[in-house]
């Protein structure tokens, strides 16, 4: 019989805020069992390059990383934000391990090709990209790997990887040795069947219901891509998904997405 694992991924809204920060680890901290943490960097990396004389370059959400950018979003997010973490985690006791890809090699990654857009020093995970082994060493041994979202290639480069992709890569990786659930943890409960009504919590939805929550646009704009990405996961062997509040990860209200 398989372990439960549970694989979290938070990203800026919390991250910009400490006081919700550190109420999210007191929260992750009593989740028992195996856990990792997968962490973006928030907006505070744009305001390091601002402080800089650096014009942060964003393409539909998504951060243009030349030389430079990759030079401050590694200070911002392998050091700082992910030390902060686990310092944090530490202090509300969670022995946890903070890593880069790079970081004994636990995610290789290729740089994105040129096609419409130069996205510059970015990463794409390929199959094959994690290695499960040494996160199995490091949970076993009752370690919360901390993972950031700056990865390498193996050849001496840096790169800067999605963090919602390296918790859904991670997450399918390990879904042959472990029983997967995946926390996309943000500000809201859950999907919403109303955006303007807080208590409109969608407690489950199955692949099915989710097509024609979108075809009925209650699911809309950038949730679409988290979801396609949370069931894709689902197909590749994660046991379920789950979507919740930040603050709530211990609480009964949240989305489930299910395989059926």
């Amino acid at each position: 019989m398989k372990h439960i694992l549970k694989v979290f991924k938070i990203g800026g809204g919390i991250l910009d805020d400490e006081a919700q920060l550190l109420a999210f680890v007191r929260e992750f901290s009593r989740v028992a069992g195996r856990k990792i943490l997968v962490h973006g960097g928030g907006k505070g990396a744009s305001q390091m390059l601002q402080d800089l004389g650096i014009q942060p370059q964003m393409v539909q959400g998504r951060r243009i990383t030349d030389a430079a950018t990759l030079d401050v979003v590694t200070m911002f997010y392998a050091g700082k934000t992910n030390k902060q973490l686990v310092a944090a985690l530490q202090a509300a006791g969670t022995n946890a391990l903070g890593l880069s890809g790079a970081d004994g090699n636990v995610i290789r990654a290729v740089k994105r090709p040129v096609r419409d857009i130069d996205y510059g020093f970015v990463g794409d995970l390929p199959a094959g990209s994690v290695d499960t082994g040494l996160l199995g060493t490091l949970l076993e041994a009752g370690l919360a790997p901390v993972l950031c979202a700056i990865t390498h290639d193996g050849r001496g480069q840096l790169l800067n990887t999605n963090a919602d992709t390296i918790a859904s890569t991670v997450a399918r990786a390990l879904a042959a040795q472990y029983e997967v659930e995946l926390h996309f943890c943000f500000e809201k409960d859950g999907v919403l069947a109303d955006i303007h009504d807080e208590a409109s919590v969608i407690p489950q939805i199955e692949p099915g219901q989710y097509q024609q929550l979108k075809a009925a646009g209650v699911i809309a704009a950038g949730m679409i891509p988290k979801l396609d990405n949370a069931f894709a996961a689902l197909e590749a062997g994660v046991e379920k998904v789950v979507i919740e509040h930040a603050l709530k990860i211990n609480a009964p209200v949240k989305t489930v997405l299910c395989r059926s």
